[in-house]
């Protein structure tokens, strides 16, 4: 079978990211490392052995100094059974294979093992995306890719049970930024290793007007009173468990051995159907 082609040219992201580590600004990683952080205190257990796969990792080391930190690389640095908590922060949205790092990040799990992964969601620059687009399109008549196309919550839910997990869970949280300009915007995009690094992007230079055109269609269509734009990022959150024979199963439909009546302590009574025969 035919390999799809790649979302995302790797050597240009992490020539991206070598960049934006020169003068970061990882303020959105600090944030979900702080959210998943959280989140691990919340579940009554104690991790020995915990590994975070990251292409940012200070913030994250921050909060689990003890964790073994692991490129997102296409092949994870991941030995088998090693682990009982991984976390992939923030970069799953990159991956040209997200099921195959989650069906990775579970092979590392031991059984019972937690996995918790943090990710840009579909409604994520949202603004910036129409505003890129009208403007390419009324100065070019075409549009080229230029910001990433991410998931929804109900498709990256799916994505846990395709790679195997037990338990999945999938839920979002909208962060909206406040920023001068948009330029102010795109140089925190630099700043996070987060510009263009699409597969199909065009190689040519863009018209030297296109973001000035952008930047004036976005602050007509958003600005707020003070002259601000907003710049949303849609933080979508994974949890999921690696199989084991001690986690709770649904029992198979018609299994059970107690009626609900009797559980509620009342008395069960058929009903008729609109003939006034009885119905069981």
């Amino acid at each position: 079978m035919q390999r799809p082609p790649d979302l995302t040219d790797r050597p240009a992201l992490t020539r991206h990211r070598a960049r934006a580590r020169r003068a970061p600004e990882p303020f959105l990683h600090r944030l979900a490392a702080d959210e998943i952080k959280e989140r691990v205190t919340e579940v009554n257990r104690t991790f020995t052995a915990p590994a975070v796969v990251t292409g940012f990792p200070d913030p994250w080391r921050q909060c689990f100094s003890g964790a073994k930190i692991v490129a997102d690389s296409e092949t994870l640095d991941l030995a088998p059974g090693a682990h009982d908590l991984v976390i992939h922060g923030l970069c799953l949205h990159w991956a040209n294979d997200p099921v195959g790092q989650l069906v990775q990040c579970r092979r590392a799990l031991r059984p019972d093992g937690l996995f918790l992964g943090v990710l840009f969601g579909g409604r994520s620059l949202h603004e910036l995306r129409t505003a890129l687009a009208e403007a390419e399109a009324a100065l070019t008549g075409g549009l080229s890719p230029r910001v990433l196309p991410m998931g929804e919550i109900r498709d990256l839910g799916s994505l846990l049970q395709r790679a195997g997990f037990a338990l999945p869970v999938a839920d979002s949280v909208t962060q909206t930024i406040s920023y001068q300009t948009p330029f102010h915007l795109m140089r925190d995009l630099r700043a996070m290793g987060e510009t263009n690094a699409l597969a199909a992007r065009h190689r040519r230079t863009p018209p030297r007007a296109l973001f000035a055109e952008a930047a004036r269609r976005y602050a007509e269509s958003h600005a707020g009173p003070d002259g601000r734009i907003p710049a949303t990022a849609e933080m979508i959150y994974l949890a999921g468990w690696s199989p084991s024979d001690t986690q709770p199963r649904a029992l198979r439909p018609g299994s059970a051995r107690t009626r609900l009546a009797e559980a509620l302590g009342t008395t069960e009574r058929g009903f008729s159907d609109r003939n006034g025969r009885g119905v069981d």
